[in-house]
């Protein structure tokens, strides 16, 4: 599975995750999720193959940066928190209400965020590929003010390739 194969699979994996929400229960607070994946490129071919999974245990650093707009003034909100990517790899962070924050589709309203590798559980999977990622997808909900900040893929990689198993 290529690059475009894995963008394919995060934007479908976050529109699933999109009508999960608005399945429920609506919330009147603004409400922003930023998420993304990280997996172990065993071929070291930089995409994700069939050889390729998912690794649960992986410390990931997001860095947020929010343009908050009132009527008087223009603020700027930053965080950096840790997260933990869960059984299937993904790491997941709900950034809780703050007025102003509106959720945007492009650049222009300046609301961003990266993912960065800070460490792995796995031993087998432990040379950094993809350190650090800042593309990402934002799906805006038709739930007022609901979006989703898709992170491009992070990776691992064995600290040597398995030529049997992926060849030259």
């Amino acid at each position: 599975m290529g690059s475009k194969s894995l963008f394919v699979v995060s934007f479908l994996f976050t529109l699933s995750f999109l009508f999960q929400l608005e399945a429920a229960k609506p919330n009147s607070n603004p409400q922003i999720t930023v998420m993304g994946m990280v997996y172990c490129d065993i071929c070291s071919n930089n995409s994700f193959s069939k050889h390729s999974y998912f690794l649960p245990g992986v410390e990931v650093r997001i860095d947020c940066m929010f343009k908050a707009i009132s009527p008087r003034t223009t603020e700027q909100i930053s965080f950096s928190v840790n997260r933990t990517t869960n059984k299937h790899g993904i790491y997941k962070l709900e950034v809780p209400s703050v007025d102003g924050v509106q959720c945007a589709r492009d650049k222009a309203v300046g609301n961003s965020c990266r993912a960065s590798l800070v460490s792995t559980s796995s031993s087998s999977c432990n040379i950094p590929g993809f350190r650090t990622t800042s593309d990402e997808i934002s799906v805006k909900s038709r739930q007022a003010n609901f979006c989703i900040y898709s992170l491009n893929a992070l990776t691992y990689r064995p600290s040597k390739k398995d030529v049997a198993l992926c060849g030259k």
